[in-house]
């Protein structure tokens, strides 16, 4: 086992998990969607999806990888016995590598973003203007490929080190900075002219909408993509989890800071917007929906910081900081997949591994950066429209249908031998095998077909 690598304490695989879950998804996508579903009727059953639907494939994901001690190729073919399986974990190591291909793209955006600050203040005009350019623009294509390749090289130079040394010891000290900024960050942006405003839009319910189908689906979609689920970056935790934990509590535990990190958010960014309207920012599209994703972070939010004079550029820095650190949690479990395939099966060394495939990821999205309005937008899609989902789908019915019973319940018999006694046991198992599946379907035709 030693030559694998395990985390070290239970609170090392917690914030590790939860920063692959936490990512910049968490901070753009869950407080306008909040915003525009019914304020806090939309958090009320975006938590409850969170436990009904992620949980349970969490959960599955980490007993197939503790289970298995395996890759995500190795462990799928194991349970299943077949190339069927085998060729399911390749599919996910393929969407995985292509995710943090356009993912790199937005981080590494971030970063630059997070510079313009430092350049302005030394009088860097045409520096500040090039380091801020948009996502889009023929004229961001060296700054996107550049920054792309450091955001890749900080991630790789984490992974190489393994899961102790590298993965835990490094999520062991973002994920509490993420916490002290985000929260500095709130208490500061609530002092602000127009903030209460956005603070009822998020926090009173509007009953009216929480049978609404597009509310349902917005929030099935959020709990399920938000935990990092459906590619094998949980699997692959969790086959570095230590045989004598409890896989329920610690899925539950991820589960809880997962969604506490995405409420936090909303009471950092709704009222942040408001407080840019009241200062004359447009907040509102065409459509009168909220401008959420690059648009909101890369042109509203940074309008807004430009109205606070000075301090708007100490609170850009520590904005865009803690874009950074949430993009890293997350693309270092996104990177550790393939790493863990190519040195389980191939044979070659972790470091090699590691900045071979980066290297080729980097590839990627330099493909992407050059050809962006053509690929960026399809790529995303093909991978977290149809290619995640359907993974997902996937391993719910390898571990209700296919793999066997009483190998699930000795697996969670390791870290408690009183597993079949417990609730778990009596509702996950015909769970995942029966209600996952269907609500995955049903979620995917909804905002795939339907």
């Amino acid at each position: 086992m030693s030559a694998r690598g395990e985390f070290s304490s239970r609170i090392g695989f917690i914030l590790a998990a939860a920063g692959s879950a936490v990512g910049l998804g968490n901070i753009w996508g869950f407080p306008t969607q909040v915003a525009s579903n019914g304020g806090a009727a939309f958090v009320l059953v975006y938590i409850i999806l969170a436990f009904v639907l992620a949980y349970p494939v969490l959960m599955a994901e980490l007993i197939i990888g503790r289970a298995t001690r395996s890759n995500m190729v190795d462990a799928l073919g194991q349970i299943t016995g077949s190339k069927v399986g085998r060729l399911a974990g390749v599919w996910g190591f393929i969407t995985v590598s292509l995710i943090l291909a356009f993912y790199a793209l937005v981080a590494g955006v971030m970063i630059s973003f997070c510079l313009a600050p430092l350049a302005e203040l030394l009088g860097l005009n045409s520096a500040t203007a090039w380091l801020t350019a948009d996502l889009s623009s023929e004229d961001a294509i060296g700054r996107n490929v550049l920054f792309c390749g450091l955001f890749l090289a900080l991630t790789a130079s984490i992974v190489s080190g393994g899961v102790k040394d590298g993965i835990e010891r490094w999520s062991v000290r973002l994920m509490p900075a993420l916490f002290i900024i985000i929260t500095l960050l709130i208490v500061y942006v609530l002092t602000l002219d127009g903030a209460m405003e956005g603070l009822r839009h998020y926090v009173l319910p509007d009953f009216s909408k929480i049978l609404s189908p597009d509310l349902l689906i917005s929030a099935m979609g959020q709990a399920f993509f938000s935990m990092s689920l459906g590619v094998g970056t949980m699997l692959v935790y969790g086959s570095y989890i230590s045989k004598q934990e409890k896989l329920p509590n610690l899925g539950a535990a991820v589960a809880f800071v997962d969604i506490g990190v995405a409420v936090l958010a909303g009471l950092l960014i709704i009222p942040a917007m408001y407080v840019a309207l009241h200062s004359g920012v447009q907040i509102f599209g065409e459509n009168g929906e909220y401008i959420a994703g690059p648009g909101l972070i890369f042109a509203v939010l940074p309008a807004f910081f430009e109205t606070m004079g000075m301090i708007g550029n100490v609170v850009a820095f520590a904005f865009f900081a803690l874009m950074i650190i949430a993009a890293v949690t997350s693309s270092i479990s996104m990177l550790e997949v393939p790493v863990a395939y190519v040195v389980e099966s191939k044979g070659l060394g972790r470091k090699r591994s590691v900045w071979f495939l980066a290297l080729g990821i980097y590839a990627l999205s330099c493909i992407i950066a050059t050809n962006f309005n053509a690929l960026f937008g399809l790529v995303i899609a093909i991978t977290t429209e149809y290619s995640q989902p359907l993974l997902g789908l996937v391993l719910c019915i390898f571990t209700g249908w296919v793999w066997k019973r009483d190998q699930i319940l000795a697996e969670l018999k390791e870290g408690d031998p009183s597993a079949e006694q417990g609730l778990f046991w009596k509702i996950w198992p015909w769970y995942v095998r029966f209600v996952c599946p269907v609500v995955i379907v049903v979620m995917f035709y909804r905002s795939v077909i339907g």
